[in-house]
């Protein structure tokens, strides 16, 4: 039935400008443009935007894989994200940490070192 993750979607009401935030985060533009959506390509998967809905920090929690958790967190500081969930090592290697971006979504992150991309589907 469910066969892996395509698409994390997060709510923007102010499209143009969380576009412009995501663009410079990930260092690419978008690959779909529209009023009523926005799509990123991230590693095979999509970062969508919707215009409609409410910004939050409930409910689904996809994680978007980093090499390094620290640089990564960092970087979303200096782009004017505020911290919800400091790093922290959960064992086995692998970290997280979770921020709120400027338009007030969740957007949590892991660097696991045991990740298997070839078994992505």
């Amino acid at each position: 039935m469910l066969v892996g993750l395509r698409t994390a979607i997060y709510p923007a009401p102010d499209l143009d400008a969380a576009k412009r935030w995501y663009a410079t985060l990930l260092g690419q533009p978008p690959y779909f443009d529209e009023p009523f959506y926005v799509g990123f390509a991230v590693g095979g998967f999509e970062l969508g935007l919707l215009p409609d809905g409410q910004p939050g920090t409930a409910g689904p929690q996809p994680l978007w894989g980093v090499a390094n958790i620290e640089a990564a967190h960092a970087r979303l500081m200096e782009l004017g994200a505020s911290p919800l969930e400091a790093i922290a090592e959960v064992g086995e290697g692998i970290k997280v940490a979770a921020v709120r971006d400027p338009f007030g979504n969740r957007l949590a992150i892991i660097e696991n070192p045991h990740f298997d991309a070839s078994s992505v589907r």
